[in-house]
Protein backbone atom coordinates (compact mmCIF):
# COMPACT_ATOMS: atom_id res chain seq x y z
CA UNK A 1 0.00 0.00 0.00
CA UNK A 2 2.55 2.36 0.76
CA UNK A 3 4.79 1.38 -2.18
CA UNK A 4 1.55 1.96 -4.52
CA UNK A 5 0.87 5.50 -2.41
CA UNK A 6 5.12 6.54 -3.47
CA UNK A 7 4.27 6.28 -6.82
CA UNK A 8 1.46 8.01 -7.50
CA UNK A 9 2.93 10.36 -5.58
CA UNK A 10 5.84 10.54 -7.52
CA UNK A 11 3.48 10.22 -10.92
CA UNK A 12 1.79 13.36 -9.78
CA UNK A 13 4.69 15.44 -8.92
CA UNK A 14 6.29 15.15 -12.54
CA UNK A 15 3.00 15.73 -13.93
CA UNK A 16 2.76 19.23 -11.92
CA UNK A 17 6.41 19.86 -12.90
CA UNK A 18 6.07 19.40 -16.62
CA UNK A 19 2.69 21.17 -16.61
CA UNK A 20 4.37 24.51 -14.88
CA UNK A 21 7.72 24.27 -17.10
CA UNK A 22 4.89 24.40 -20.06
CA UNK A 23 2.59 27.64 -18.54
CA UNK A 24 2.66 30.98 -20.12
CA UNK A 25 5.21 33.21 -18.79
CA UNK A 26 5.48 37.51 -18.72
CA UNK A 27 7.95 36.82 -21.97
CA UNK A 28 6.31 38.21 -25.08
CA UNK A 29 5.35 35.34 -27.86
CA UNK A 30 7.50 35.12 -30.55
CA UNK A 31 5.62 37.35 -33.46
CA UNK A 32 5.17 40.35 -29.71
CA UNK A 33 8.85 40.48 -29.79
CA UNK A 34 9.75 40.40 -33.41
CA UNK A 35 7.20 43.78 -33.67
CA UNK A 36 8.22 44.86 -30.86
CA UNK A 37 12.35 44.90 -32.16
CA UNK A 38 11.10 45.96 -36.33
CA UNK A 39 9.36 49.22 -34.22
CA UNK A 40 12.51 50.89 -33.14
CA UNK A 41 14.15 49.59 -35.71
CA UNK A 42 15.35 52.05 -38.80
CA UNK A 43 15.74 50.63 -41.94
CA UNK A 44 18.70 51.28 -43.77
CA UNK A 45 16.77 51.35 -47.21
CA UNK A 46 14.14 53.83 -47.94
CA UNK A 47 12.33 50.67 -49.95
CA UNK A 48 10.61 49.17 -47.04
CA UNK A 49 9.09 46.91 -48.70
CA UNK A 50 12.26 44.58 -49.37
CA UNK A 51 11.90 43.99 -45.67
CA UNK A 52 9.13 42.11 -45.53
CA UNK A 53 11.33 39.24 -44.91
CA UNK A 54 12.90 40.36 -42.08
CA UNK A 55 10.20 39.28 -39.58
CA UNK A 56 11.55 35.41 -40.47
CA UNK A 57 14.82 35.85 -39.88
CA UNK A 58 16.98 37.00 -37.45
CA UNK A 59 20.01 38.07 -39.36
CA UNK A 60 19.85 42.03 -37.83
CA UNK A 61 19.72 44.20 -39.28
CA UNK A 62 20.17 42.60 -42.42
CA UNK A 63 17.92 40.09 -44.46
CA UNK A 64 19.90 36.54 -44.62
CA UNK A 65 21.08 36.12 -47.67
CA UNK A 66 18.86 38.29 -49.97
CA UNK A 67 19.03 41.08 -52.02
CA UNK A 68 18.07 43.44 -49.67
CA UNK A 69 20.90 41.46 -47.49
CA UNK A 70 23.65 41.98 -49.94
CA UNK A 71 23.05 45.73 -50.93
CA UNK A 72 22.94 46.91 -47.03
CA UNK A 73 25.91 44.49 -46.24
CA UNK A 74 27.86 46.21 -49.26
CA UNK A 75 26.99 50.05 -47.86
CA UNK A 76 28.07 49.28 -44.58
CA UNK A 77 31.42 47.76 -45.92
CA UNK A 78 31.33 51.44 -48.13
CA UNK A 79 29.92 53.76 -45.97
CA UNK A 80 28.24 52.21 -42.34
CA UNK A 81 24.84 53.09 -44.86
CA UNK A 82 25.40 57.04 -44.94
CA UNK A 83 23.77 58.88 -47.37
CA UNK A 84 25.90 62.29 -46.96
CA UNK A 85 29.25 60.88 -46.69
CA UNK A 86 32.01 62.01 -48.95
CA UNK A 87 35.17 60.23 -48.31
CA UNK A 88 38.94 61.48 -49.19
CA UNK A 89 39.22 60.63 -52.76
CA UNK A 90 35.14 62.23 -53.40
CA UNK A 91 33.33 58.96 -53.18
CA UNK A 92 29.71 59.84 -53.00
CA UNK A 93 26.43 58.54 -50.82
CA UNK A 94 25.86 55.28 -48.87
CA UNK A 95 27.43 53.33 -52.10
CA UNK A 96 30.56 55.61 -52.22
CA UNK A 97 30.02 56.02 -55.96
CA UNK A 98 32.26 58.11 -58.43
CA UNK A 99 31.80 60.60 -60.66
CA UNK A 100 31.84 58.39 -63.34
CA UNK A 101 29.96 55.85 -62.27
CA UNK A 102 27.44 58.50 -61.90
CA UNK A 103 27.13 59.81 -65.60
CA UNK A 104 27.46 56.47 -66.62
CA UNK A 105 24.21 55.86 -65.58
CA UNK A 106 22.67 59.45 -66.22
CA UNK A 107 22.77 61.02 -62.79
CA UNK A 108 24.93 64.62 -63.15
CA UNK A 109 24.09 66.68 -60.51
CA UNK A 110 26.22 65.26 -57.85
CA UNK A 111 24.58 67.46 -54.96
CA UNK A 112 20.80 66.15 -56.08
CA UNK A 113 22.54 62.60 -55.67
CA UNK A 114 23.62 63.24 -52.39
CA UNK A 115 20.50 64.49 -50.99
CA UNK A 116 17.85 62.00 -52.47
CA UNK A 117 18.53 58.32 -50.85
CA UNK A 118 15.79 57.09 -53.11
CA UNK A 119 17.89 58.39 -56.01
CA UNK A 120 21.32 56.36 -54.61
CA UNK A 121 18.69 53.21 -53.92
CA UNK A 122 18.26 53.51 -57.80
CA UNK A 123 21.50 54.11 -58.86
CA UNK A 124 23.02 50.93 -56.93
CA UNK A 125 20.64 49.08 -58.81
CA UNK A 126 21.33 50.36 -62.09
CA UNK A 127 25.09 50.51 -62.17
CA UNK A 128 24.50 45.91 -60.63
CA UNK A 129 22.93 45.98 -63.73
CA UNK A 130 25.21 47.60 -66.24
CA UNK A 131 27.84 45.71 -64.49
CA UNK A 132 26.06 42.57 -64.59
CA UNK A 133 26.03 43.00 -68.66
CA UNK A 134 29.14 43.91 -68.72
CA UNK A 135 30.10 41.02 -66.75
CA UNK A 136 27.64 38.64 -68.27
CA UNK A 137 30.17 35.78 -69.61
CA UNK A 138 32.44 35.62 -66.63
CA UNK A 139 29.62 35.08 -64.73
CA UNK A 140 28.37 32.17 -66.36
CA UNK A 141 31.97 31.01 -67.09
CA UNK A 142 32.86 31.13 -63.16
CA UNK A 143 29.76 31.11 -61.45
CA UNK A 144 30.48 28.05 -58.38
CA UNK A 145 34.18 27.91 -59.38
CA UNK A 146 36.85 28.42 -56.43
CA UNK A 147 40.08 30.35 -57.07
CA UNK A 148 42.25 30.85 -54.54
CA UNK A 149 40.28 28.90 -52.22
CA UNK A 150 37.23 31.56 -52.87
CA UNK A 151 33.76 30.19 -54.01
CA UNK A 152 32.55 32.49 -57.19
CA UNK A 153 29.31 33.36 -57.30
CA UNK A 154 27.25 35.87 -58.98
CA UNK A 155 27.15 38.75 -56.22
CA UNK A 156 30.49 38.12 -55.38
CA UNK A 157 31.28 39.27 -58.82
CA UNK A 158 29.26 42.13 -58.58
CA UNK A 159 30.41 43.54 -55.53
CA UNK A 160 34.14 43.48 -56.94
CA UNK A 161 32.69 45.41 -59.77
CA UNK A 162 31.68 47.94 -57.56
CA UNK A 163 34.75 47.94 -55.94
CA UNK A 164 37.11 48.34 -58.72
CA UNK A 165 34.78 48.34 -62.16
CA UNK A 166 33.78 45.54 -64.25
CA UNK A 167 37.28 46.06 -66.25
CA UNK A 168 39.32 45.31 -63.37
CA UNK A 169 37.28 42.26 -62.57
CA UNK A 170 37.47 40.74 -66.01
CA UNK A 171 41.45 41.27 -65.53
CA UNK A 172 41.15 39.42 -62.42
CA UNK A 173 39.63 36.33 -64.41
CA UNK A 174 42.20 37.00 -67.32
CA UNK A 175 44.82 36.40 -64.52
CA UNK A 176 43.00 33.45 -63.09
CA UNK A 177 43.52 35.59 -59.83
CA UNK A 178 47.39 35.48 -59.91
CA UNK A 179 47.35 39.00 -59.60
CA UNK A 180 46.30 40.78 -56.85
CA UNK A 181 44.17 43.69 -57.69
CA UNK A 182 43.67 46.78 -55.17
CA UNK A 183 41.24 49.74 -54.97
CA UNK A 184 43.43 53.37 -53.67
CA UNK A 185 42.28 52.16 -49.66
CA UNK A 186 43.89 48.66 -49.94
CA UNK A 187 41.03 46.30 -50.65
CA UNK A 188 41.66 44.09 -52.78
CA UNK A 189 39.01 41.94 -55.41
CA UNK A 190 39.17 39.22 -53.82
CA UNK A 191 38.10 40.41 -50.30
CA UNK A 192 34.67 41.65 -52.09
CA UNK A 193 34.50 38.23 -53.93
CA UNK A 194 34.44 36.17 -50.60
CA UNK A 195 33.08 38.32 -48.34
CA UNK A 196 29.81 39.15 -50.63
CA UNK A 197 29.45 35.53 -52.08
CA UNK A 198 26.82 34.08 -52.32
CA UNK A 199 23.71 36.53 -52.05
CA UNK A 200 20.52 36.37 -53.69
CA UNK A 201 20.71 38.85 -56.77
CA UNK A 202 18.59 37.33 -59.50
CA UNK A 203 16.67 40.31 -59.03
CA UNK A 204 18.77 42.36 -60.77
CA UNK A 205 18.31 41.89 -64.73
CA UNK A 206 21.29 42.45 -66.96
CA UNK A 207 20.80 45.79 -68.88
CA UNK A 208 23.99 47.34 -70.80
CA UNK A 209 22.27 50.93 -71.02
CA UNK A 210 20.37 51.26 -67.42
CA UNK A 211 19.93 54.60 -67.13
CA UNK A 212 18.50 56.10 -64.11
CA UNK A 213 15.27 57.82 -65.07
CA UNK A 214 14.34 60.77 -62.09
Amino acid sequence: MIKKWIYYSSIALVTAFITLGFKSTSHNSLNEVKQDEASFYNFPSFEEIEYETYFFDFTFPYTGKTFTGFKEAVAFKESQGKYTLINSLGYMGKYQFGRAALRAIGIQNNSEFLSNPRLQEKAFKALLAKNKWELREEIEQYNGKIINGIVISESGILAAAHLGGAGSVKKFFRNNGKKTIKDNYGTSLESYMKKFGGYDTSFIEANSNAKIKH
